[in-house]
């Protein structure tokens, strides 16, 4: 049995937000550059390019990627030989959300209340927070920063299992188009599959942090990314909506067995800048 006190995971909660609001993970300014290469639209060509100056930017003088540092999602695997001590693991996560948002100088942006009060907590807490037990002696911690202007135009659609693959690759094809501009295009683009209706919204929250150059280790689920990817880019949405041949730099699918009378669906839309960082104590 290994004790590991909580405090410790204040720490790397607060570098991990930190670090996730000022450094855009290194597959995602790389497929922005690439686009770039590419892009056939002049004007989206050009948006791209200063894409890739503001991130620049952000690392020359140590500043966020994004006004928006989104609302804290937490994502935590504990091993199941593992010990907490201290205070709570909800309260020391949040501690070090709070000391992220304050030390880092990033917007607060959580209200208290979602329909009444709305007023302002103060200090971006609390976060929303998942925990898996698994084996071994160690945890592993995923800071996922989200903002809101990509969060407002995700889906989620219970299919029955008469559906069609061309059903699934069409309902995130036209989340994309209704989308339009407002989630800051070029996307990457989160996808859940199965499930019930609360499983398919997360796992396609946890498809948003894998790096978009590692594929699914399904082939099946690889290629259907690859397909979903080209019909995204087929809508000419473009960068920041104004048209072009890049809409998304990527698409993840995660997947989990569901009833054999469902097929949950959720698309969770990330901009340009979605940030994620881990690390394992």
């Amino acid at each position: 049995m290994r004790v590991i006190n909580t405090e410790l995971i204040s720490e790397k909660v607060c570098e991990l937000f930190c670090n996730a609001n000022y450094k855009l993970p290194e597959s995602i300014k790389r497929a922005i550059s690439e686009y770039r290469e590419k892009e056939t639209d002049d004007r989206a060509k050009s948006i791209l390019g200063k894409l890739l100056e503001n991130t620049e930017a952000a690392d020359e003088i140590n500043v966020p990627i994004c006004q928006d540092t989104g609302m804290a999602v937490v994502f935590i695997e504990i091993g199941q030989e593992v010990c907490l001590e201290g205070e709570l693991l909800e309260l020391a996560v949040n501690k070090g959300v709070k000391r992220a948002y304050e030390e880092g100088y990033l917007r607060k942006s959580v209200v208290c209340d979602p329909l009444f009060d709305r007023k302002n907590t103060n200090d971006n807490t609390p976060a929303i927070i998942y925990t898996d037990i698994v084996a071994g002696d160690k945890i592993k911690i995923i800071a996922a920063p989200k903002g809101f202007g990509s969060e407002n135009m995700s889906r989620s659609k219970m299919f029955t299992p008469g559906a069609t693959r061309k059903d699934i690759v069409d309902f995130v094809a036209e989340t994309v188009k209704i989308a339009g501009g407002n989630p800051c295009p070029p996307m990457v683009i989160g996808v859940g599959i199965g499930g019930t209706f609360e499983k398919c919204a997360l796992l396609s929250k946890k498809a948003l942090c894998r790096d978009i150059d590692v594929r699914n280790s399904d082939e099946r689920y690889a290629e259907l990314e690859r397909e979903m990817l080209e019909a995204v880019n087929a809508t000419g949405v473009g960068p920041q909506g104004f048209g072009g041949d890049c809409t998304a730099l990527g698409v993840n699918i995660e997947y989990y067995p569901t009833h054999i009378a469902g097929l949950p669906c959720a698309v969770n839309i990330g901009c340009h800048v979605t940030r994620h960082a881990e690390c394992i104590i």
